[in-house]
């Protein structure tokens, strides 16, 4: 009797083996990531081979590309003769090329310890005080470097900027020219700060006005125009 229950026991103990070994074998079925993140590529489809610590021949390494939408940051190259000027924790102002008429605050939240040679920059890293959705990796940004206290606050009312090339001279005055129901108007208009390639307008224009680039010379008030599709 002894014996059979000592064999019980061998034989319990031997599933429960099984059992740890097959829970092991399942938990290598799931798949989890690193940290909270959205799916930016696809690299692998059902049914290939894939190797986790390596791409051996025949396989994968990966089987999706994810980000951590949390820690965007904007990779600015700033020349070696202003590398001084920009700290750690400095405000900055950001515009996507998506949105341009959307400034969002952020902070150089590093400087890479190394030059590139060829374009004689240094990499600095700025990080959004906040998250927007729609800023998406791979977009093209612009930084406006601030000293302290000129950063925007949330209350203040948002800049307004077109890109350069809209802007010329008429009679001695700065002007654009504003695209409305399928003609334009020349309207006058007084500059800001240079912001990259775009320059605030601090009166003459409203949000969401649309303005011709590189006017022509004899281009007036009244001129029909088409949009490029």
């Amino acid at each position: 009797a002894v014996a059979g229950v000592t064999s019980a026991d061998a034989s319990i103990k031997y599933a429960e083996a099984n059992v740890n070994a097959s829970e092991v074998q399942l938990e290598y079925t799931l798949i989890r990531a690193p940290f909270d993140g959205v799916v930016l590529t696809k690299n692998a489809n059902v049914g290939e081979v894939i190797s986790p610590f390596g791409a051996a021949a025949g396989s994968r390494g990966a089987i999706v590309t994810i980000a951590d939408m949390s820690s965007l940051e904007v990779e600015a190259d700033v020349s070696e003769s202003n590398i001084e000027k920009i700290k750690e924790g400095m405000p900055c102002e950001i515009t996507l090329d998506a949105y341009p008429e959307k400034r969002y605050s952020g902070f150089v939240n590093k400087i890479v310890p190394t030059a590139d040679r060829a374009k004689a920059t240094v990499l600095t890293k700025v990080r959004f005080k906040e998250r927007d959705e729609r800023v998406l990796p791979e977009m093209r940004a612009k930084v406006n470097f601030l000293k302290e206290g000129k950063q925007q606050t949330q209350n203040s009312a948002p800049k307004i900027s077109v890109p350069a090339s809209a802007i010329t001279t008429r009679n001695g005055q700065k002007v654009v020219f504003v695209a409305k129901d399928e003609t334009v108007i020349e309207t006058a208009v007084m500059l800001g700060e240079v912001m990259g390639n775009r320059i605030e307008i601090k009166q003459g224009v409203t949000a969401g006005q649309k303005v011709v680039l590189r006017p022509a010379e004899n281009l007036i008030t009244g001129t029909r125009f088409t949009t490029e599709k």
